[in-house]
């Protein structure tokens, strides 16, 4: 009996599992027992005090929506590196706007500036096809140029300096009466586990800002938008297959122009956040990056809204260390690292991956000999941690990773 080519077996690329909710769940319930077991160790109580979970949703919040507004563009098939220069239009718009009309007015200039933003880039990178990187970076540096010589005609005569505005009345803040004592009493007890549970908690439930709730409720509502409605699956296909989904009557143009508008709304909205809640006021330069940290947290969260708002809960929090005693929490988070390292190199070891499990080991005895010869990192290295606790987190999930099949590409309508 003859056997066909067709017939013969086809090799087939291993199939990856993708992490399931329980398996993520279960991923961060053993993070925080280990990070217990490290307080206990250490005795830096700090690590997971209200204060310390307080301050880092503050600081997430902003690196969140920068990456929301990322996640839209890059799931209709345009990258954003602009989002840097539409959260400086948020910042500055909202500030200017909230020091004269209310905090909330300067919310809705901050979305409006940061849409122009997306609108100029839609503009470029979707109707003439520039390349994506080109837009983005043009913008970050025309936002830069344009607050700073608008801000000559505005902020010199009312603050007396071109670099600040004048101050901003705070959005309300809210605090959930009798949670929040009593998350703050178990937090002081120092409890295995429970009192690091009740500093999580007290964190998001005392002196929690209207704005960061409204942030907060936009992760869930993006992922119902995208993935939940015939509008966010048509948006989604152009970001996978652009020609396929002109095929089947989608408009691919307006769904990239409406998903880099909403992204640079939400990037102004973060640049707003900055200016109303973190400080109250406008400053040069307080962006800090952060539209380009937003990026990272989206790509550490696949490209998903869930993995993007855990992305940004860790940039946040090891920045708020800055604040909060930084070279002692920073020193006994390298006990944390050695284990997670330690972890993942026994992983790999058991996959057969001897590189990646040696490669593992050295770095997790490396830190392991840095904590037992110091008491406290030096402070240089406790302004990097963010950064380097970013770059470490996407290299060792960079294998799970999968972006958009047509992001990038550049699209023509009838080009199939």
């Amino acid at each position: 009996m003859t056997t066909s080519v067709t017939d013969k077996p086809q090799s087939q690329k291993p199939v990856r599992q993708k992490l399931t909710l329980p398996v993520v769940l279960l991923i961060v319930a053993g993070a925080l027992v280990l990070v217990s077991v490290v307080r206990l160790i250490t005795g830096a109580d700090d690590i997971t005090s209200v204060g310390q979970v307080s301050g880092a949703l503050e600081l997430a919040i902003p690196i969140g929506l920068a990456g929301l507004g990322g996640l839209w563009a890059e799931r209709a098939g345009v990258v954003n590196i602009g989002l840097e220069g539409m959260m400086i239009l948020g910042t500055w718009l909202g500030a200017w706007a909230g020091y004269q009309w209310g905090p909330w007015v300067g919310v809705l200039f901050g979305i409006l500036g940061g849409a122009i933003g997306g609108l100029l880039h839609a503009v470029i990178t979707v109707t003439f096809g520039v390349n994506h990187i080109v837009s983005g970076v043009a913008i970050n540096i025309l936002a830069v140029g344009a607050t700073r010589y608008l801000s000559n005609f505005t902020f010199l005569e009312s603050s007396g300096s071109a670099r600040k505005s004048p101050s901003i009345d705070p959005i309300t803040q809210i605090t959930v009466p009798g949670l929040s004592d009593a998350m703050k009493t178990l937090n002081g007890k120092h409890w295995f586990l429970v009192s690091d549970l009740a500093g999580l908690v007290g964190g998001v439930v005392t002196e929690l800002s209207l704005l960061t709730v409204v942030a907060l409720l936009l992760i869930p509502v993006t992922w119902w938008v995208l993935w939940r409605t015939a509008f966010g699956l048509r948006l989604r296909s152009c970001g996978e297959n652009p020609v396929a989904a002109e095929s089947l009557g989608v408009n691919v143009y307006r769904y990239k122009y409406l998903a880099v508008i909403i992204s640079g709304g939400f990037a102004g909205l973060g640049g707003v956040f900055l200016a109303e809640v973190a400080s109250n006021l406008y400053q040069e330069g307080q962006t800090g990056n952060r539209g380009y940290i937003g990026l990272a947290a989206m790509i550490f969260g696949n490209w998903m809204p869930g993995g993007l708002a855990m992305g940004a809960g860790l940039f946040g929090y090891t920045d708020s260390l800055n604040l909060r005693s930084g070279g002692t929490n920073v020193h006994a988070l390298l006990l944390f690292l050695v284990a997670v390292l330690a972890l993942v190199a026994l992983w790999q070891l058991y996959r057969k991956k001897y590189l990646a499990a040696a490669i593992g080991a050295a770095f997790s005895a490396l830190l392991l000999v840095w904590y037992s010869l110091t008491e406290e990192v030096p402070s240089q290295f406790v302004t990097a941690a963010p950064y380097i606790a970013t770059l470490l987190v996407l290299a060792l999930s960079a294998q799970r990773l999968r972006a958009p099949k047509a992001v990038g590409l550049p699209y023509h309508k009838g080009g199939g």
